[in-house]
């Protein structure tokens, strides 16, 4: 642990770890043309293209944890950069739909790339990607997420049943 990290709460061990991994995120992907946040949204939405899906803004919102308003602002962006279009969904007319455009999958499997190299720098003092201490700290993150949170107290964690 370094001498920085001594005593520091998980809260601030969390914050400092996400923008750390933003702002390396962000520098990677300047040269494409991209910040960490379109780079999530190209990403994810490269991801679920990929399994079948075409995403409605709402639910690529969902699944990054972007805020919706932040995913549509986004998502204008990208399509004004001619990376993804957006069209309105036909069994919901409220609902825009996206799909990357030819040159956005190309752009994005590029990013996906210079991304991967930049997971395998950061997970290598835990053995690399595929190391049974980075499986733990996944598992870890994935419970951390999970755990609702509410800023308002106004639920019990203690007695809350999941």
């Amino acid at each position: 642990m370094s001498k920085r990290s001594e005593g520091a709460t998980p809260g601030f061990l969390v914050w400092r770890l996400s923008t750390k991994w933003r702002v390396a995120v962000d520098r990677a992907v300047s040269p494409l043309g991209l910040t960490h946040a379109q780079y999530s949204l190209l990403a994810s939405l490269y991801g679920m293209q990929r399994s079948g899906l075409r995403p409605s803004q709402r639910r690529l919102a969902d699944h990054t944890g972007l805020e919706a308003l932040y995913v549509s602002k986004l998502a204008r962006g990208l399509e004004a950069s001619g990376l993804l279009t957006r069209t309105r969904d036909p069994s919901d007319p409220r609902a825009v739909q996206l799909a990357l455009t030819e040159q956005g999958r190309e752009a994005t499997q590029e990013a996906i790339g210079i991304v991967q190299k930049l997971l395998r720098q950061l997970l290598s003092p835990l053995g690399g990607p595929d190391s049974p201490r980075t499986r733990e700290f996944t598992q870890a993150l994935s419970v951390l997420l999970d755990a609702p949170l509410d800023p308002f107290g106004t639920t019990d964690p203690e007695t809350e049943q999941s």
